[in-house]
């Protein structure tokens, strides 16, 4: 779909003849139809790198957060680290605020520097921190380089889904974006077989396995390394920074190796002034101008947050002590679950451009909420077994995937493209912060009590968020299936533009 001119008329210019970038000497107004161009493109060969070699963020964490809990049993039996239940949700929780901090520091940098730069410094942090880490000799030296780890993809979340709004075309972009954030679910099947292999005692001891298995996301990451190479920097971050002549050129490369023909008609143009991004701007776009989307978008994140670290986390230890499935078993019971939830954003996405992002937002966290709420009543009847256990939670999070993808959606699409990484970097911070860090920790309490009715209180602690966060979806989301990203927030250097009530 063709941006929509509605920019182009509010800054007092209709579509005329085509033309691509202009800019005023004088005045630095720049005039282009980039964005346009972008999203008037057919999906290529071209999307596909950009999908593999960007997506691969969210395998890289499915693989982390994976490994540490399919080997939960391995580093408490560890004769060198010997963690407790507590020291595994705990060193779960050093990942998550070493993911927050990262996304934060590095989402500004990717704003000020660019998004190419920034998901290969933040993809550097990963690949050495998670090595460093099968060194670990204590505690505290396993906490500190799982929060480094953490930096690390938490960086690559602001750096990666900026670059990828910014160059799917409009009318792929829900489903994309659903699939890219589902693929952590590939990692956690990845992690799972993994462990099971390093893991059996046939093949390798217990204490070395657990090491090595840290490896897997190193020897990924550095094939990814190389791919990168291969992507261009955003032309959209290029053109908001007076950078004209690198926009064009990269956009005259893509449009090549698509063969993409030319427009019969003009293509709708934008005026901007690019400026530097203050700390007011943000302030004021989140707080003033779009201070409805920032609620929506911050109880969306914070109860997915809560929801998915409290229970994937601690998974392995519900297993075990509940259960009795060894650790070297554990991977298999893993990968059912796995496969739920990347089959939900695959089948389910779709209907995010179709339907709409409103109604099936609202109706995956629901799902999410209830289905949960019945597991928990299952589990706290003593009914289930490990395998029934298994199934339930891979129905649960087929829906809950989704859910969680759409919140990573919303932060990434409904905010000028200025601030884009910082946005998404701010509502992952903010929403891992309230929700995510305290669920693993608590949990691992609750599952160290040994007493189901504490953890069945808190499922239905989580269900309850995600109930609440469908009700906020459905009621105050932002419609923005099938639009372009200047038409769902306008460009904070928009010329001429007049400010106006926003949702």
């Amino acid at each position: 779909m063709a941006i929509d001119a509605q920019p182009e008329r509010r800054a007092g210019r209709l579509p005329g003849a085509p033309l691509t970038v202009l800019a005023d000497p004088a005045s630095d107004v720049v005039v282009t139809d980039i964005p346009a161009r972008l999203d008037r493109l057919h999906w290529g060969r071209f999307h596909t790198l950009v999908v593999v070699a960007l997506g691969i963020t969210w395998i890289l964490d499915g693989l982390e957060v994976t490994v540490t809990g399919a080997i939960a049993g391995a580093l408490k039996s560890s004769p060198v680290l010997h963690l407790t239940d507590e020291q595994v949700g705990l060193a779960a929780s050093c990942y998550l605020i070493g993911a927050v901090s990262g996304a934060f520091g590095f989402g500004w940098l990717t704003d000020k520097l660019g998004r190419k730069r920034l998901f290969n410094i933040t993809l550097g942090l990963y690949l050495t921190a998670t090595a460093l880490t099968a060194f670990s000799t204590h505690f505290w030296v396993f906490a500190l380089f799982r929060a480094l780890t953490g930096a690390g993809i938490g960086g690559e979340y602001a750096a990666i889904n900026s670059a990828i709004q910014e160059l799917i075309p409009a009318r792929y972009r829900g489903h994309t974006d659903l699939v890219i954030n589902g693929s952590f679910w590939v990692g956690a099947a990845l992690g799972a077989l993994g462990a099971v292999v390093l893991l059996d005692s046939h093949w390798l001891s217990a204490e070395l396995g657990w090491r090595l298995s840290f490896g897997l996301g190193a020897a990924l990451g550095l094939v990814i390394l190389f791919l990168r190479r291969f992507l261009p920097e955003s032309p959209r971050w290029l053109m908001l920074h007076g950078r004209l002549a690198e926009a064009e050129s990269i956009m005259k490369q893509i449009e090549e190796r698509l063969d993409v023909t030319p427009p019969t008609q003009p293509l709708p143009k934008l005026r901007l002034r690019p400026r530097e991004l203050r700390m007011a701007d943000v302030a004021r776009t989140l707080f003033r101008d779009y201070p409805q989307r920032t609620a929506v978008t911050l109880v969306l994140m914070a109860c997915q947050a809560f929801f998915y670290n409290a229970i994937f986390f601690t998974y392995a230890l519900v297993l075990g002590r509940f259960y009795g499935i060894a650790d070297d078993r554990m991977g298999w019971f893993l990968l059912p679950f796995a496969a739920g939830n990347f089959l939900g954003p695959l089948f389910l996405g779709r209907w995010f451009d179709s339907l709409g992002r409103r109604p099936m937002i609202a109706l995956t966290y629901a799902m999410s909420g209830l289905l949960l709420a019945v597991t928990a009543w299952l589990f706290g009847e003593g009914v289930l077994t490990a395998q029934t256990q298994t199934l339930a939670w891979s129905v649960v999070f087929f829906f809950a995937s989704a859910a969680a993808s759409s919140a990573y959606l919303t932060a990434s699409e409904n905010f000028p493209l200025e601030l884009r990484a910082l946005a998404i970097a701010l509502f992952y911070a903010l929403g891992t912060a309230i929700g995510g860090v305290i669920g693993p920790w608590l949990f691992g309490v609750l599952i160290g009590s040994g007493q189901r009715g504490a953890i069945v209180g808190g499922y239905l602690g989580g269900a309850a968020l995600m109930l609440v966060a469908a009700v906020v979806a459905w009621r105050w989301g932002v419609a923005a299936e099938r639009r372009a990203l200047e038409d769902i927030a306008a460009p904070l250097s928009l010329e001429n533009v007049e400010s106006e009530a926003r949702r």
